[in-house]
């Protein structure tokens, strides 16, 4: 449960873990992690604070600010049938310059 206080959320650890679903690891998340950001997998419905909250909260570190993305699932086919991959929210978190994550080790 998100309890929401002006500029600032508190979340409780476990909703922090819920929000934060995993890391990304791509070519791109690596390119953008030498400017001290880094990319997660999170929940649809889930908002700006309140990543902002999860990760500041789970790792210990400063946010300087939340962007996110919303990618719509495919269409594909599977042995002649029509189905749809689940939509996705993506989530690229800029850190105070100084801070970093280390997102191969586990929380």
């Amino acid at each position: 449960m998100s309890k929401y206080s002006g500029n600032r959320v508190s979340l409780d650890k476990e909703r922090m873990y819920e929000i934060i679903r995993s890391p990304l690891i791509t070519e791109k998340s690596t390119i953008i992690s030498e400017h001290n950001q880094v990319s997660f997998r999170v929940p649809l419905s889930v908002t700006k604070p309140e990543i902002r909250a999860a990760v500041e909260g789970l790792f210990g570190v400063k946010v300087t600010s939340v962007n996110t993305l919303q990618q719509q699932g495919k269409v594909k086919r599977f042995k002649g049938r029509i189905g749809k991959r689940a939509d996705t929210k993506k989530a690229i978190v800029t850190l105070v310059e100084g801070d970093t994550i280390d997102i191969t080790v586990g929380v």
